[in-house]
């Protein structure tokens, strides 16, 4: 799948502003070999029936993955009102210090520095986080942690007025 990030404005339909980020956290190409290579667990669970219901269950169970992949694939979205990771939507006068780390370092804000209140868009194929911090007083969330493939440039964006 083609990962779809651009700094350019695009029409946004949730707002009907212009976004000034948009990026897709499509599965890597391993993902989709994994999802293949268990599907065609399904040959070998059917074929002492018959091989074509071997085949049969391999197709439905790699559809079955597919749609699940590409259904939970969420979309980072800044606009120049709203921050939207997946689901989770926050206006951006909320939206303090932003940071990128990578390596070793989003390794360990996924894990040890991690704020056990932080709210979690991760992508385990994705190496790259940017944490933003929340400064909405009614919001006991202290920052949202979500992976990026592009760190540098939806840190950019979302340190934009």
């Amino acid at each position: 799948m083609p990962e779809t990030s651009s700094p350019a404005p695009t029409p946004s339909p949730s707002t009907g502003s212009s976004a000034t980020y948009r990026e897709k956290l499509w599965p890597n190409v391993w993902i989709w070999i994994i999802a293949a290579g268990i599907s065609a667990a399904g040959i070998l669970v059917f074929a002492p029936i018959s091989m074509f219901a071997g085949i049969t269950a391999a197709v439905v169970l790699f559809a079955i993955m597919a749609v699940l992949l590409i259904l939970s694939t969420p979309t980072l979205l800044v606009t120049p009102e709203t921050f939207t990771v997946g689901r989770a939507t926050i206006e951006r006068r909320f939206v303090g210090a932003v940071e990128h780390f990578s390596g070793g370092e989003a390794t360990a804000e996924r894990g040890t520095r991690l704020n056990g209140l932080a709210y979690l868009c991760i992508r385990g194929w994705i190496d790259p986080v940017v944490k933003v911090e929340i400064t909405d007083p009614a919001d006991k969330t202290p920052y949202w942690l979500t992976s990026t493939r592009h760190p540098e440039e939806l840190a950019a964006a979302l340190s934009r007025n």
